[in-house]
């Protein structure tokens, strides 16, 4: 796991690479700001989440293109109780998460879906944090992007898709739509 600390301020930003065993190391190595930007984003929503017999189907997309990640049972649970607003007795593990976050002055800013190899998702976690002093800091961890969805969802914070995953990915649109046709004319029977 890897984890990056983008400078202090917001103008002009200096980047940092740290292994997260050594996240509070003295070494440091500088990425150019030029580096992140280069990586293209798509905005994506969580359009629908499908029950399957070994998890939940997330399908994420924008008009142009929709597309599914598979994720386990109780983190679907959760994306689709932080999606529709739901009261829970006791805190998910994500609301935990969330509490410390804001805790420490932290918040989720956006996620990012930046990776895609064989078959296995990767994302990353992109956190505000400022402290008593106003003094900002941009902070992006390497997550599950179950964890991230579930996150944004919780905190109502954008998803991003990096390009290259984006051209990568099967169009899943129609398979989409015929879920939904298939439901809504289950519904209206009966």
């Amino acid at each position: 796991m890897t984890s990056r600390i983008i400078s202090s301020d917001f103008s002009p930003p200096e980047v940092f690479r740290r292994g997260a065993c050594h996240y509070l190391s003295s070494s440091v190595e500088k990425i150019p700001y030029s580096e992140l930007m280069d990586k293209a984003v798509i905005p994506v929503q969580i359009k629908a989440l499908v029950p399957t017999n070994a998890g939940c189907a997330v399908f994420l997309g924008n008009e142009e293109k929709v597309f599914v990640i598979y994720v386990d049972q109780s983190v679907g649970a959760a994306i689709g109780m932080f999606l529709s607003g739901a009261n829970k007795e006791r805190p998910l593990t994500h609301d935990l998460l969330a509490h410390v976050l804001a805790a420490v002055g932290a918040k989720v800013e956006r996620v990012v879906i930046n990776d895609l190899k064989s078959g296995t998702y990767f994302g990353r976690l992109i956190l505000t944090a400022e402290n008593e002093l106003q003094q900002k800091k941009i902070i992006e961890l390497d997550a599950r992007p179950s964890d991230c969805m579930a996150m944004a969802a919780q905190q109502k914070a954008p998803i991003y898709v990096s390009r290259v995953v984006w051209e990568e990915v099967e169009d899943t649109s129609e398979l989409l739509k015929q879920l939904q046709d298939g439901q809504q004319s289950g519904q209206g029977e009966g």
